[in-house]
């Protein structure tokens, strides 16, 4: 495949996921559950079948490194759902999460003991500065359109949960890489265990994702209105 169009792939991929989501979350406020649900159940069948094969195919890496990796990646997933119900923005929140290459690069340091070259601090520095100016617009945003505090101490309640799943993740990115060093990369094999080990995770949102569940399926709009008003939305 040319680089170029596996590139565009990934690009788009990416930039309609967000988009959808982002109308989603407009239309059903808190249905980050049942779409993250939705996606690791999609993984996790995907994985059984193509990868695992029905559990007939024997691991590289032991179970008890999963169950730390597994943890976290659901930790990680279930702040990120999270945040957006408190009056973070689609766009701040896809280019807050971009900031995980400098909580890699932190934790590289401390971890690892990595070192890097100067063109790399320099285009971390510059990443943070822009991360740094749009979570300031977006704040001033916030206190603009809503008055009082309240609405000011949610989006930092928002931005705080949004920095802990980026370190998380982060760390979670070493452990994996340090896993990788001593078992050799199975990403395919670690992707499947990944999204197939949390699923009894989510009984505890079993019910958030029941209603939410009920609500897409007495969302009538005809599929013509809903096109409409997804033009009309770009």
């Amino acid at each position: 495949m040319h680089p170029g169009f596996a590139v565009g792939l990934v690009f788009t991929g990416c930039t309609s996921n967000v988009v959808f989501l982002e109308l989603l979350v407009r239309r059903f406020p808190g249905c980050g559950n049942i779409v993250t649900f939705a996606q690791f159940l999609f993984i996790a069948l995907e994985g059984l079948i193509f990868e695992a094969n029905f559990f007939r195919k024997p691991r590289f890496i032991p179970f008890r490194n999963y169950t730390i990796m597994v943890t976290m990646f659901f930790v990680v997933s279930v702040i990120n759902n999270y945040s957006l119900n408190f009056n973070v923005p689609m766009p701040l929140h896809m280019i807050f999460r971009s900031g995980s290459l400098i909580a890699s690069m932190i934790l590289g340091i401390m971890i690892l003991k990595k070192r890097y070259s100067l063109e790399k601090y320099i285009s971390i520095a510059l990443i943070s500065v822009g991360i740094f100016i749009c979570t300031l617009m977006s704040a001033k945003q916030v206190s603009s359109i809503e008055t009082g505090d309240h609405s000011l101490i949610h989006w930092l309640i928002g931005i705080s949960m949004l920095t802990v799943a980026l370190f998380m993740s982060a760390r979670m990115g070493v452990f994996q890489e340090s896993i990788y060093k001593e078992h050799g990369k199975h990403s395919k094999e670690a992707m499947f265990y990944n999204h197939f080990l949390p699923l009894p995770g989510f009984l505890l949102f079993a019910s958030d994702i029941h209603r939410h569940g009920v609500l897409f399926s007495q969302s009538g709009e005809p599929c013509s209105f809903k096109v409409k008003r997804f033009i009309h939305y770009l």
